[in-house]
């Protein structure tokens, strides 16, 4: 019987095995990281030693150092873990980040955030090559953080922050668009909204005192859809928001519930995406109301969803946009131009002329 190993937790080394094998140590990485310069023989004869000896290759780490990268990729996301897969639009970024991993022969690192001191620490000590920032609030130290690793990094929707470049679409210009559609024939609108800031809070606001929003993706298709509905003469004290904490079709219908039971209920539901839309949709039939002609609805991104709906959205494209903020963050240039492109997709929620003189249109 062979002795025990005093020490079965060492790994073996590369030296080890060259030695068991008849080679050099310089083959033996060979074998590992450049095949071809080695004949058939010497590798069979490096492999049986390895499996003998029980050495996996080289250190991952220390391979890493050599050639000057660790082949992952950071996405920091200021949500919960679960969002990455939970948020259809979510998945629809990732999904084209991942596409570029595989292109690209490296890992995707997710790093949620939650507000917390530590979360500046995981992000200056995470192992990758390169950060991809999901939108997130002008005020989150994230961002610093990032920024002060010098590694290429790149920000979804913004905000702005240190040179660090921004993917994404105009928001505010893009929201005139919907909000223009979505306000036709209504005199009592309402816009379910994303959190103004990173505490989240549940609101009810009009279009006059809604005041700082930190959120750049809030604020811009909050100003769009402000600007759509003034353009039409009306005032801001008129068009409420709906604050809704976070992203979810469950919220969206409680939310819109609320509102459709009130004294003043809305005529117009225009939500800051698609799964609050998809909410408002069933709070409206639960109501027994009809849309678009008691309460027109209109989303944002264009999910699956949202055609088999009938829903009125804006279409863009995240899975092109997480492939460009990918290349980006792993110091590569785009494959072709960084898309900000997007359209209104009008289906069967929103009125499709105005209700009478004077409204906006």
């Amino acid at each position: 019987m062979a002795p025990a190993d005093d020490h079965p937790s060492r790994r073996p080394t590369m030296r080890e095995v060259a030695r068991a094998a008849g080679v050099s140590p310089m083959t033996v990485s060979y074998v590992y990281s450049q095949p071809a310069r080695v004949s058939a023989e010497a590798a069979a004869r490096v492999r049986a030693a390895a499996q003998e000896l029980g050495y996996p290759g080289p250190h991952p780490a220390a391979r890493s150092l050599r050639q000057g990268r660790v082949g992952s990729l950071g996405v920091v996301l200021g949500e919960r873990l679960g969002y990455a897969f939970d948020d259809p639009q979510a998945a629809r970024f990732l999904a084209g980040v991942a596409d570029v991993c595989a292109e690209e022969g490296v890992g995707l690192t997710l790093l949620p955030t939650t507000g917390a001191p530590t979360d500046v620490e995981r992000v200056a000590r995470a192992v990758v090559d390169g950060f991809v920032v999901w939108t997130t609030s002008d005020d989150d130290p994230v961002l610093d953080a990032v920024a002060a690793t010098g590694l290429p990094a790149v920000v979804h929707a913004g905000p702005q922050r240190r040179g660090l470049p921004v993917v994404g679409i105009d928001d505010r210009a893009a929201a005139v668009a919907i909000g223009r559609l979505a306000f036709r024939g209504a005199r009592r609108p309402v816009v379910l909204g994303f959190p103004l800031d990173r505490a989240r809070a549940r609101l009810s606001l009009t279009g006059d005192s809604v005041g700082e929003v930190r959120f750049p993706v809030t604020r811009n298709r909050w100003e769009g859809l402000r600007d759509a509905w003034t353009q039409g003469g009306r005032p801001a004290a008129e068009l409420r928001l709906a604050v809704c904490p976070v992203n979810d079709a469950a919220v969206g219908e409680a939310v819109a519930a609320e509102l459709l039971a009130g004294a003043d209920r809305p005529d117009a539901v225009v939500a800051m995406s698609d799964e609050l839309a998809l909410g408002a949709l069933r709070a409206v039939a639960d109501a027994g109301l009809a849309v678009p002609d008691d309460v027109a609805v209109t989303g944002w991104d264009d999910s699956d969803a949202a055609a088999g709906a009938g829903l009125t959205t804006l279409s863009q494209s995240l899975r092109r946009q997480g492939a460009a903020c990918a290349h980006l963050a792993l110091g590569r240039a785009p494959d072709g131009p960084v898309p900000d492109e997007w359209r209104v997709v009008e289906r069967t929620t929103t009125r499709r002329r105005p209700a009478g003189p004077g409204t906006p249109s």
